[in-house]
């Protein structure tokens, strides 16, 4: 029997990469294609300020237009009326929360301290099983961060206790800005993971493409079972630093996948479909 891998799509971290504003029917376009290749989850969008990430302005607006798919829709949020908001839309079915262990980049990112977004987290965490949603904790900067902020592995761990202690089952550690190597993307995951196996952990990664496949060889070696990929390899956290580093590209995923024997369920002529699309409308005007 073949082990099995999830792999994410986060067309939503593709976007918010691209400076020009995308409109809406053609993200609407790209998102549907996606929905046709299986992906079991599919980060489509974000209910944060509009002032913060203008890319994702018209997130309800897209929702509304999707067609019907058996991917679980994620939306990613900053603060609890994000969550608030998110928990009211009925195709939403995962809520995603970046915590930082920057204190740097949890300010950029949500205009909170770590401590009050601990807070609101703990309060999301309520929110979420009120109201039958999922919850995905991406615990960003886990492999160090490019503000000076103080960083350990021993932080990585005191962090995922505090998640485990709040109730959060399922966290990705977060690269957000392509400072991991692939020795530490191997070794990080394998203590974190294996230190709290109550929970279900994966990999959000950005990579340049020279790196992109040596970090999921190392993912996949540590155990990684959920693994994080936008379409083209496009995307990057606008509040992380000038210089956006791309996301994992999802046919690297694919194809190590492939070439490993893992079991990843997606259709590999609708993604291509998908990843024509995807050109069209990133290269748009």
């Amino acid at each position: 029997m073949n082990k099995t891998l999830s792999i994410i799509e986060c067309p939503r971290d593709a976007m918010q990469g691209i400076e020009r504003i995308i409109p809406t029917d053609d993200k609407v376009r790209l998102i549907n294609a996606l929905q046709e290749v299986d992906f079991p989850v599919i980060d489509f969008g974000s209910f944060v300020s509009p002032k913060a990430v203008p890319q994702m302005a018209d997130t309800t607006e897209v929702l509304a237009s999707l067609n019907s798919s058996q991917a679980k829709l994620l939306a990613i949020v900053a603060n609890l009326r994000g969550a608030q908001i998110a928990a009211e839309e009925e195709r939403v079915r995962i809520i995603g929360y970046p915590l930082s262990i920057s204190e740097t980049f949890q300010q950029r990112n949500s205009n909170r301290s770590i401590v009050q977004s601990l807070e609101e987290l703990v309060q999301i965490v309520e929110l979420t099983e009120r109201s039958g949603k999922e919850l995905v904790v991406y615990l960003s900067m886990a492999f160090g961060n490019p503000y000076g902020d103080p960083y350990s592995v021993d932080m990585v761990n005191q962090f995922a206790g505090v998640l485990a202690s709040i109730g959060a089952r399922t966290v990705a550690i977060s690269d957000t800005v392509g400072l991991a190597t692939p020795a530490q993307v191997e070794s990080l995951f394998t203590e974190v993971s294996g230190a709290n196996p109550g929970m279900e952990w994966g990999l959000h990664l950005h990579a340049r493409p020279d790196a992109t496949r040596d970090k999921i060889r190392a993912a996949l070696s540590a155990g990684c079972q959920r693994l994080d990929g936008a379409v083209l390899g496009y995307g990057g956290c606008p509040m992380a630093k000038d210089e956006l580093v791309g996301n994992i590209n999802t046919r690297a995923i694919i194809e190590i996948a492939d070439e490993q024997g893992l079991d990843h369920g997606l259709d590999l002529e609708k993604f291509a479909i998908a990843e024509r699309i995807a050109l069209e409308v990133f290269n748009a005007g």
